[in-house]
């Protein structure tokens, strides 16, 4: 198979990727203890419920890809029960996708994989998936520390 160029290496959208996480982590960090577990409006789901579904996509969904796993997806793992626990899920995932992402040539972000049984997608577009989710959930959690007037971190700064 031949390479042809590329507008964005690997490791620069791994680079991408990670300063969005670094990004939510700070937002989740940024919440009081109780309203991460608790606050939401408009009956949206909790910041930690939304942290628990990017848990259950970022880290499992690269494992599978590399794996070429088909596992359905699964948002009911305990992340624990304090904001610390899931920091610590959090940097854990953060471990296990630079892993798998060192694992996934290069060519293969072009093949096809069955994301959870669900999305049958190129590799690049489930990896663009992962990061507009994230960006879209976190874009909530500004929503959330706004309205509980906590200023939350500049959006640049990833």
């Amino acid at each position: 198979m031949t390479t042809t160029a590329q507008v964005i290496s690997k490791e620069d959208l791994l680079k991408h990727w990670q300063g969005h996480r670094s990004l939510t982590r700070k937002v989740i960090e940024a919440f009081p203890e109780k309203d991460f577990f608790e606050f939401s409006v408009g009956g949206m789901r909790t910041f930690a419920e939304l942290t628990s579904e990017l848990l259950a996509i970022g880290a499992p969904a690269m494992k599978g890809i590399v794996n070429r796993e088909v596992k359905p997806y699964d948002e009911n793992t305990d992340n624990g029960k304090t904001k610390a626990d899931y920091l610590a899920k959090w940097d854990k995932a953060t471990e296990e996708i630079n892993h798998y992402w060192g694992l996934l040539p290069v060519e293969d972000f072009s093949k096809t994989f069955n994301l959870f049984g669900q999305y049958e997608f190129p590799i690049i577009e489930n990896v663009f998936y992962f990061i507009d989710n994230e960006v879209h959930h976190r874009g909530q959690g500004y929503v959330y520390l706004r309205a509980l007037g906590i200023e939350p971190p500049f959006f640049w700064e990833r």
